[in-house]
């Protein structure tokens, strides 16, 4: 009695479906090219992170921690470090690690600036808000479907699929910074004849900082998040080895893959909390 009337609108999914295959076609040279930069950028930072002898990166991650948070920390996340060597997972954590590194620069590079806009324009604010909710609050899983349509399988797909994930924190959180800037220190800006440039490059971001680095600390953990998800479409890295311990059943491998994910969120979160800290107090200090 109380079931829901046989009415389908099924031409919705269908014009969504329609509109992804016109962007595909339309666009192909350019999702190419896309697929081509992202590809060589993971490739060319994990080669990197790969050519760093394991005892040089684990020092500078100790060093990291010493310098952002203390010795302690810095030994503990050097501790860390090692540990997901001794379960034979290093190579994996590099690829996870360009991975995560690749989404959160092309989320900083595309978020900040949108975030500034939504600051200055409360119309643009308002239009992309409802859409920030949307891609906050969509099943991670869904963003797999068009990133393996544009993208095919492989790493360039995690990317995709993990920038729509992270953007979000990144954008709020620097309108949030750009807005809540004291309106004494604008009006003596301006008092001394500051550009909208001038007013924005020397007042407001350094004014916003702190709150923008808590942002960066958001996207990257999200983007962390998303390196299991993304594994369901072809990503390397650890997220792999949890897929992989899945499928057999492989606790062992399993806990090693899981702690190794745990592990390197606490060290990117605390460092990146620490850098937000250090502006923090850097602020106080002038």
């Amino acid at each position: 009695m109380g079931s829901f009337p046989d009415i389908r609108w099924g031409f919705l999914g269908e014009n969504v479906e329609a509109f992804i295959k016109w962007l595909d076609t339309t666009f192909e040279g350019f999702f190419d090219f896309i697929h081509f930069i992202s590809s060589q950028t993971i490739n060319g930072i994990e080669a990197v992170l790969m050519f760093i002898p394991w005892w040089l990166f684990i020092l500078l991650i100790f060093l990291l921690g010493w310098y952002f948070k203390s010795v302690f920390s810095g030994v503990f996340y050097a501790f860390f470090i090692f540990l997901i060597g001794t379960f034979g997972l290093w190579d994996v954590l590099m690829i996870t690690i360009a991975i995560v590194i690749t989404s959160v620069v092309i989320s900083l590079v595309i978020g900040i600036p949108l975030g500034i806009w939504m600051a200055f324009s409360k119309g643009f604010s308002v239009v992309m808000r409802p859409i920030l909710d949307a891609m906050q609050t969509m099943p991670s899983f869904v963003y797999l479907i068009p990133a393996i349509f544009f993208f095919s399988l492989g790493n360039v797909s995690a990317v995709f699929a993990t920038l729509i994930y992270a953007l979000p924190p990144v954008i709020r959180l620097t309108e949030l910074a750009i807005r809540n800037v004291d309106d004494e220190v604008i009006e003596s800006a301006q008092s001394f004849g500051s550009s909208r440039w001038q007013m924005l490059t020397k007042v407001q971001l350094p004014q916003a900082l702190p709150t923008i680095m808590a942002g960066v600390n958001q996207t990257t953990m999200m983007a962390l998040a998303m390196v299991v998800i993304a594994s369901m479409v072809g990503a390397g890295g650890l997220g792999e080895q949890v897929l992989i311990s899945i499928n057999r059943i492989d606790m062992a491998l399993g806990f090693e893959a899981g702690i190794s994910i745990v592990f390197l969120a606490i060290i990117i979160d605390r460092v990146t909390a620490g850098v937000a800290d250090s502006f923090q107090k850097h602020r106080r200090s002038e």
